[in-house]
């Protein structure tokens, strides 16, 4: 597999200041994404990757029950993991099991499997400021053993500030319909994930220091603005993550 075909992109973020910063549409939280039993207890993190992959899907016409999926996040449920370790330091140590039960790194997958009672595989990844990279090899990689299509994820909510002050801001979340090779009406081809000395831009660079997921913001307004085949970093840290980049139309990014 020479490459493979992004369909469709969205993005979501609850901070206003990013949705303005940015060139292509970037959502807030959209509720209605997700199921109304499972609103009330949702943290953040489920919320965008909810928001940005449920729209994703409606923008290409593609059914989330179909699509094997991969989700990539730093800290997961980050904000429940802290509360947990919270109450464990308190007198009677007694800690919700319901919240324990929202803390792993696969809730967000989890609970997109069961809303959209899909039963294709999901992954749960997390590779630090990799993570993004390393969700668009790990693509790479099923895409080209399988064929087919698949729905990527990569999000992080808001971090508390004590656990590392300065980062886990702004929380973002984004969601790539990707598909093996090249396929008809694809927005852009995309080479395999290798490292090499692309530059992350200067602009975004601290910005994805603070928040990992933001890494995939270079590549995302590449394909957006419809600019020609070049190599674009996709990770904010040392070790030179990039991709060669095809953008072949504007039409289906969001």
């Amino acid at each position: 597999m020479e490459t493979m075909s992004l369909l469709g992109f969205a993005a979501c973020s609850p901070n206003a200041e990013l949705r303005g910063e940015l060139e292509f549409t970037i959502a807030d939280i959209n509720r209605e994404a997700i199921p109304p039993l499972l609103r009330r207890r949702s943290s953040q993190a489920t919320q965008m990757a909810f928001s940005a992959a449920g729209a994703v899907c409606a923008q290409t016409g593609r059914s989330p029950a179909q699509l094997p999926a991969i989700f990539a996040s730093v800290a997961g449920e980050i904000q429940t993991t802290d509360q947990l370790c919270r109450e464990l330091v308190k007198a009677d140590g007694v800690i919700s099991p319901s919240a324990f039960h929202n803390s792993v790194q696969n809730t967000v997958a989890g609970y997109w499997s069961i809303a959209s009672q899909c039963r294709q595989a999901a992954t749960a990844l997390a590779a630090g400021h990799d993570s993004f990279a390393m969700a668009l090899l790990e693509a790479w990689c099923q895409l080209a053993c399988h064929d087919g299509e698949l729905l990527l994820v990569c999000y992080d909510e808001s971090w508390p500030a004590q656990l590392d002050p300065g980062s886990g801001e702004p929380a973002f979340a984004c969601a790539l319909l990707l598909a093996a090779s090249t396929v008809e009406n694809a927005i852009a081809a995309i080479e395999r994930p290798c490292r090499g000395p692309a530059t992350f831009p200067a602009v975004w660079h601290a910005k994805a220091q603070q928040m990992p997921a933001l890494a995939a913001l270079p590549l995302l307004k590449l394909i957006a603005a419809g600019s020609h085949k070049q190599m674009t970093a996709i990770s904010a840290s040392e070790a030179g993550w990039q991709v060669n980049v095809t953008p072949l139309s504007t039409t289906r990014g969001a």
